[in-house]
């Protein structure tokens, strides 16, 4: 484990761009709910501003004091801070910033905090996916033999867990980090899934602005593709009908009622008053007016005809 020079905030996230950290380790892997493996490819290709400075990362830095205290209180361990990042020996590009290290053994601590929706992750005994990754890349980068996670969750709730150092996901983990580095370095996207995170990406890598009137010849591949698609699209169509119809049934048994209830399930039907602004009036009756607020917007639009 070698240990790059403490840095300036600004210095740390220009470090964080360069290799790949324990907070990115599920996105490599595509455990991270809210970051595709292409989203992190554009951050750490300078595309894209990774959210470090977001309001729940603000709350957990500020947390983290507390938390660590909360753990020596609780466990008997001393911790203390490793104000480094922290490089693997044989692949330079696999970082750590970790919390604290236990003094005086081979092992760090990871603290968190999560809202009360997310307890059940957390529940007897539970870590969650994208934790245990982080936590085992950790263990990669510095080499020690264990590590601890606590986590505060709701303001009101403290566990914290033993998590022992897994040397064969450790050995996945380096294997799919090494070919993430590798297309980082070669500027080459890694492949794209289907989540918003990766169309957010494909959106930036491919803005309208600059959309090509021609047309490209595809290659066979995508006509498998295509079909895929037209059968996806009829039977999320076919379902979609089958889930109204179920729906219609059960407003039916329920008729004037709002609530209906049968063994563990709630069913409601309940009168809902919104007011909308409408914008056809509000152009009719002042088009000027209505043209001064119009803001033009520019997108892509995906279709697919014929196939079938």
């Amino acid at each position: 484990m070698e240990q790059v020079k403490a840095l300036s905030y600004e210095e740390w996230k220009e470090q964080r761009r360069k290799g790949i950290g324990g907070s990115d380790a599920a996105a490599v892997v595509g455990l991270d709910p809210w970051k595709s493996p292409v989203a992190l490819y554009l951050e750490k290709i300078g595309v894209l501003e990774n959210e470090v400075d977001s309001e729940a990362a603000y709350w957990g830095t500020v947390l983290e004091d507390l938390v660590a205290k909360e753990f020596e209180n609780r466990t008997g361990y001393k911790v203390h801070r490793v104000n480094k990042i922290l490089q693997h020996p044989e692949y330079p590009f696999m970082i750590a910033n970790i919390d604290r290290k236990i003094t005086g053994e081979n092992a760090l601590l990871e603290c968190k905090t999560t809202n009360e929706y997310n307890k059940k992750e957390w529940q007897d005994g539970k870590i969650p996916e994208k934790y245990m990754v982080q936590v085992q890349h950790y263990l990669a980068v510095t080499g020690y033999e264990k590590a601890y996670i606590a986590v505060l969750i709701g303001g009101q709730k403290f566990v914290w867990y033993h998590v022992p150092r897994d040397e064969e996901l450790i050995s996945s983990l380096i294997e799919a980090e090494k070919e993430f580095w590798q297309c980082v370095e070669a500027k080459i996207p890694p492949a794209i899934d289907g989540t918003k995170s990766s169309k957010m990406a494909l959106d930036i890598l491919f803005p309208a602005e600059e959309a090509k009137p021609e047309r490209k010849l595809l290659s066979e591949n995508s006509y498998t593709l295509v079909q895929q698609y037209n059968e996806l699209k009829e039977r999320i169509k076919e379902l979609e009908e089958k889930k109204a119809e179920i729906e219609n049934k059960l407003k039916a048994e329920l008729g004037e009622y709002e609530e209906g209830e049968i063994a563990d399930a709630l069913i409601t039907w309940k009168p809902i008053t919104t007011k909308r602004f409408d914008s056809k009036r509000f152009k009719k009756e002042y088009p000027d007016l209505y043209s001064k607020f119009l803001t033009e917007s520019k997108y892509r639009r995906f279709a697919i005809r014929g196939g079938e």
